[in-house]
């Protein structure tokens, strides 16, 4: 279609341009403010020493299934997290058997996968699905199929008439046999088929009346009441043809009215056609009180632009306003269509595309302007060759575009291709700090598919925003991960209708570990004694044996080892007995092969308290816990 129409209206140049390309670096590295000299200390491999020396716990096991976890090694987190639940079932939180479902399936063990999801609901588990509220939301992710009515001769520029499809073809020219001299094609017409739910079309007729001429008919709108139509035509009424000085017949408006018999009469011109150029392919507002067509007329910016007109009442109109340079460009723009929704879809081979026309997309303000970004539809609605004369009935997500990128053979091989709009949804939200509710800015968040696969990932900027399109009717996860911070996942199941899906992303911030405080960096759990006792309980020497496998993996590493106690009892007392237990401590790990050179070791009773819970103060059992401690310090 687009050789016939270029030859009438005389576009004749080639229009040629380079695809720009964009290209996006991810920020994927963590924040790293300041340098910190222990760092190679690796909690995941004194962990692993740890197991290997045959030392277990609950704690161990978690932190490892997570460490791999997060990394997304799922063979090895499932291996840590059924050992977990195996052996310290009493001691395993119910997020574990989610995390364990999610790492076997992702390592295809479907049905041990249902086994522990089935566990996690048994235990009390909220899985998290969210059933949101669908909204609005289009998207241009689309599956195409031709129509069943294409011929072997050129089909195109469908138009929503009634519950019915009108479309232009050169199948059969319905005054007779004429051929277009410039490619032997028959001259076109409009047609009209009917129109099923699912947008399939059939019994197509050429329009009753007074329309189709021997020359070119086709790009009609139709009023909503299906009483007018607008189209377009050659020069040509009342059996007449018009030629520009150069004897060339241009394109022209025209309007009809339906009669009682679904006949088409009353063609008129519009006012502001000319014989010197041409005037094509309109389009409605939503109110119908405007106008939208293609034009070279003076005042274009390249070789046709969009244009529109106000219509102010029967047969009157403005004078026509070009629909700002923002959007025409020095090549060609045509075939506008103002969708249900309110947004513009027009074909042009003046901005970067796939090839040829392409479909471009952009919303329309309250005046009927173009406002904001102008996108292109992208593949498959556009392909190498041209692609324009998009339609869609949003609220049913079918629609229309008409292309030739089956042929070789320009205008013969247009046809027209059923548009199914994907059913997809956007998963959006922010990342944030659960106590002070601030933004965090850099965090990573990464969508994963039912399997645990990946399906994209962002570092959110300032806004701490993250956006993702999903399919319907799907399960994701959304991770959200920042450094000190704990990570945190969220799993939802996605709507049955496009619309938007909104996942707050709270982290917890992690208290760092001051730099020489080896046993923050392990995670070391309360080293607890017998009362009134020194010696090393078997809990105690799981705890020792990650302070023991950092020591063999790090030979440099020299400790101190401090010993306190909690303020009951006396003070004497409690510092003579926190000396024993840190020097117990020490010999423990020297009987285990640690120098005693690399080691210190020194009691401090109550004198260093982490809380008021001093003397006579009425503290809880938990309270005065937290004093009875142990810690490991890394000497210079």
């Amino acid at each position: 279609m687009k050789t016939v129409l270029q030859k009438i209206i005389l576009f004749t140049l080639v229009f040629s341009y380079t695809s720009v390309c964009f290209s996006q670096k991810k920020q994927v590295e963590k924040a790293n403010k300041e340098f910190d000299k222990y760092a190679y200390i690796d909690a995941r491999e004194i962990y692993l020493k740890v197991v290997e020396d045959g030392y277990s716990s609950a704690q161990i096991y978690k932190n490892l299934g997570d460490t791999y976890y997060w990394n997304s090694d799922y063979d090895n987190a499932a291996k840590w997290y059924l050992k977990l639940i195996s052996q310290y079932p009493s001691e395993t939180d119910v997020t574990y058997y989610y995390r364990a479902a999610q790492s076997l399936k992702s390592i295809n063990q479907s049905e041990e996968s249902k086994k522990y999801m089935s566990m996690y609901i048994e235990k009390g588990g909220d899985p998290g699905i969210i059933k949101a509220t669908t909204t609005s939301f289009l998207e241009y992710q689309v599956e195409l199929e031709k129509v069943s009515v294409n011929t072997n001769r050129s089909d195109f520029g469908a138009a929503y008439y009634l519950d019915k499809l009108v479309f232009s073809s050169a199948a059969m020219n319905t005054e007779g046999t004429k051929l277009h001299d410039w490619n032997q094609e028959p001259f076109l017409d409009l047609y009209m088929a009917d129109m099923d739910s699912e947008g399939k079309l059939s019994n197509p007729e050429p329009l009753k009346g007074d329309i189709n001429t021997p020359y070119h008919e086709s790009s009609a709108v139709f009023t909503k009441d299906g009483n007018t139509v607008y189209f377009t035509r050659n020069n040509y009424i009342d059996g007449k043809k018009g030629k520009d000085r150069n004897k060339t017949i241009r394109l022209k408006l025209y309007k009809a009215t339906r009669d009682g018999d679904n006949r088409w009469e009353n063609v008129v011109e519009l006012p502001f056609n000319s014989k010197e150029y041409s005037v094509a392919h309109p389009a409605l507002s939503l109110d119908e009180t405007k106008l939208y067509f293609s034009s070279d007329m003076e005042g274009t910016v390249g070789m046709s632009d969009l244009w529109y007109v106000d219509i102010l009442a029967a047969d009157s109109y403005s004078e026509p306003k070009n629909l700002t340079r923002a959007l025409n460009t020095e090549a060609r723009e045509s075939f506008p269509f103002i969708s249900d929704k309110g947004k513009l879809f027009f074909a042009s081979d003046g901005r970067g595309g796939l090839g040829g026309y392409d479909v471009f997309m952009v919303a329309l303000d309250a005046q009927g302007l173009p406002t904001g970004e102008i996108k292109n539809l992208g593949a498959p609605t556009n392909s190498s060759k041209d692609d324009f004369a998009f339609v869609i009935n949003e609220d049913r997500r079918i629609g229309y575009v008409s292309s030739n990128r089956d042929g070789e053979k320009g205008s013969v091989a247009d046809e027209i291709y059923r548009v199914q709009e994907k059913c997809e949804v956007m998963i959006v939200g922010t990342v944030f700090d659960v106590d002070s509710k601030e933004l965090l800015p850099g965090a990573e968040v990464t969508l994963l598919d039912a399997n645990n696969n990946i399906v994209d990932k962002m570092i959110v900027g300032q806004d701490a925003a993250y956006s993702f399109t999903a399919q319907c009717e799907s399960q994701y996860s959304v991770r959200g991960t920042k450094s000190q911070y704990a990570p945190n996942e969220k799993v939802l199941q996605t709507p049955d209708a496009s619309g938007t899906v909104e996942i707050p992303l709270p982290l917890k911030l992690i208290d760092p570990c001051p730099p020489n405080d080896l046993g923050c960096r392990l995670n070391l759990q309360p080293i607890y004694f017998d009362f009134d006792r020194y010696n090393i309980r078997p809990d105690a020497a799981v705890e020792l044996a990650k302070i023991l496998a950092a020591m063999r993996q790090y030979p440099e590493l020299v400790i101190h080892i401090e010993s306190h106690t909690d303020s009951r009892g006396n003070d004497a007392y409690n510092a003579a007995l926190s000396e024993k237990r840190a020097q117990s401590t020490l010999e423990w790990l020297v009987n285990k092969g640690i120098d005693r050179n690399r080691l210190s070791a020194k009691g401090y009773g109550e004198s260093q308290l982490t809380n008021d819970c001093g003397n006579k103060s009425e503290c809880t059992e938990e309270e005065h816990q937290l004093n009875r401690r142990s810690m490991f310090i890394i000497q210079n």
